[in-house]
């Protein structure tokens, strides 16, 4: 689900990996639609390679929204412009093992962001990824019998 969305560094919002070459990655913005060429030298990050600071051990974006998801029955969070000690306060509930003294609230301001866009586009959907992972579970064990 998140591999190919991308956070590029200096571009607000979130990207679509659509293509690739040695120089450049082709992208599309989620918000509208538009189709852009990124340096490879930019910093790009696919959503699946980020965390959260928390102990004992970084909690992936992927588990973050899924909570996030529940909670909310799959509707939209709490709006990114919230006064800064509700969006605290919501992190903190969400994700109450996260590293208070790493996480800036800039970083939970963008993860509700990222999360409200995802949850808008309709690309939010974990039941699929527990299918996969229950399939693919089955077939190991059957390859060990």
């Amino acid at each position: 689900m998140l591999k190919n969305i991308l956070s590029v560094s200096g571009k607000p919002g979130l990207y679509r990996k659509i293509g690739e070459n040695a120089r450049a990655i082709i992208v599309e913005s989620l918000q509208d639609g538009k189709r852009t060429i990124v340096h490879a030298n930019a910093r790009t990050n696919p959503l699946a390679d980020i965390a959260l600071y928390a102990t004992p051990q970084d909690v992936p974006l992927k588990t973050v929204f899924k909570r996030v998801f529940e909670r909310e029955n799959g509707g939209a969070t709490i709006a990114r412009d919230e006064t800064d000690a509700r969006v605290a306060e919501y992190m903190s509930e969400i994700v109450p093992e996260y590293d208070r003294q790493k996480v800036y609230l800039s970083d939970m301001k963008k993860v509700l962001q990222w999360y409200n866009i995802l949850q808008e586009k309709g690309l939010l959907h974990f039941e699929e990824e527990e299918e996969e992972r229950a399939t693919k579970d089955q077939q190991e064990k059957a390859a060990d019998e």
